[in-house]
């Protein structure tokens, strides 16, 4: 029998080509769900929508993705990371090129919510792929890696979604993703190696199979402040693009390469607070840090955009930064505590309280955007990490120590 603990002793490469495959999977996830926001600026040039009805469209996907995370993270807990993948990242590869072909936009927009359901195969599995290769020491920083793939995605739809849509219409601009959810449903399906873990019995007699949440209300709490802190992150990245443009008459080529940016760089912070939670040995205190300069950011971000300084772009790019450094952590410590027969059931909770959020954010901020003004949606969206600080159940890690 073969334990987590034993993949101290797997060959190295072996880790982090799962990590690569993982990370793949991920990015793929995010072309499609999050790069939607980028047709925003297409749409309402040929629909003539607001930013409150693009909205309902950008929310689509995410919609799709937060009825069917708990459902694969349980598929994956009973029959590997391997199978789930595949499964998920193809059916929505078939969802998306149902989209890019649908006559009509509430087509469109059924079919995007198909492709959602279908994409979440990827949270759960893979980080539970990241999680169960890496021993302990230098999961915050694999994982840290590994949430790299979702700026990273975000980065190369920002690159391509706009131009595309810009000139050849939604449509085309829907094949990208639908592309890409191919080929890594066929990665996952050939590399795809499943981590070791108890067997069922051994895991049993061990209190492997218990319950966590019956036990306990930190991973409750964790996901309560995981859903607060993506309240800023969604709206930044939803409505980056309209803002510069809109408001900073910035063009949309200019404005892609902005946001790819932003991307880029808060993909290196994710890696950054992963390695220092691997450092401290701990992941809830750096998400408390965190979420603190996060809501520093956004007031700021306000102040700046309601006075009209120059510097408002620099702190943008700042708060798209911090916005999504916490999510690796809290992600790490989810799957930690879960253990390896609950984490993904456990991640699928997690990432259902995020993207219930997540597909709030856009119609809402866009009708208060719409109604009054980027600033106030802004300092409106600074409230919500003050609010998680406290939830942060930060006590679990010093009572540990």
């Amino acid at each position: 029998m073969r334990t987590p603990s034993d993949t101290n002793t797997e060959p190295s490469a072996r880790k982090w080509w799962m990590l690569a495959l993982g990370m793949f999977a991920q990015a793929a996830q995010a072309i499609l769900v999050n790069g939607v926001a980028f047709l925003i600026p297409t749409l309402q040039r040929d629909h003539g929508l607001t930013l409150a009805h693009t909205g309902i469209v950008v929310a689509a996907p995410t919609v799709g993705v937060m009825f069917t995370l708990v459902l694969w993270g349980g598929l994956a807990d009973r029959f590997g990371e391997r199978t789930v993948l595949g499964a998920g990242l193809g059916l929505a590869a078939l969802a998306t090129t149902g989209a890019a072909l649908a006559p009509s936009l509430p087509w469109i927009t059924v079919f995007l919510v198909a492709a959602g359901m279908a994409a979440s195969a990827a949270n759960a599995a893979s980080g539970r792929v990241v999680v169960g290769w890496f021993p302990p020491e230098r999961r915050g920083l694999a994982m840290g890696i590994r949430q790299m793939s979702l700026p990273l995605g975000i980065a190369c739809a920002a690159m391509t979604i706009p131009m595309i849509a810009g000139s050849r219409g939604v449509g085309w601009a829907l094949t990208l993703p639908a592309a890409v959810c191919a080929i890594a449903a066929a990665a996952s399906i050939i590399g795809i190696v499943d981590p070791p873990r108890p067997e069922r019995g051994a895991a049993a007699e061990l209190g492997l199979l218990d319950n966590p949440y019956r036990s306990s209300a930190v991973l409750w709490r964790i996901h309560a402040a995981s859903v607060l802190l993506v309240v800023p992150q969604y709206t930044v990245w939803t409505y980056a693009l309209v803002w510069l443009i809109s408001e900073r008459s910035w063009d949309a080529t200019s404005a892609g390469l902005m946001i790819t940016a932003s991307q880029l760089l808060g993909a290196a912070g994710r890696i950054a607070v992963g390695y220092w939670s691997d450092r401290v040995g701990a992941r809830l205190r750096p998400m408390r840090v965190v979420a603190a300069t996060g809501c520093s950011l956004m007031l700021l971000l306000a102040v700046t955009d309601q006075f009209d300084f120059t510097v408002a772009v620099i702190v943008m790019m700042a708060a798209s930064i911090a916005t999504v450094a916490p999510n690796g952590l809290a992600f790490t410590a989810v799957a930690e505590i879960a253990g390896p027969f609950w984490s993904g059931r456990a991640l699928g909770m997690q990432n259902t309280g995020q993207f219930v959020a997540a597909s709030v954010v856009p119609p809402v901020f866009g009708a208060i955007i719409g109604a009054a003004s980027f600033p106030l949606a802004f300092g409106i969206a600074a409230a919500f990490p003050a609010a998680a600080i406290p939830v942060i159940p930060v006590e679990r890690e010093r009572d540990s120590r």
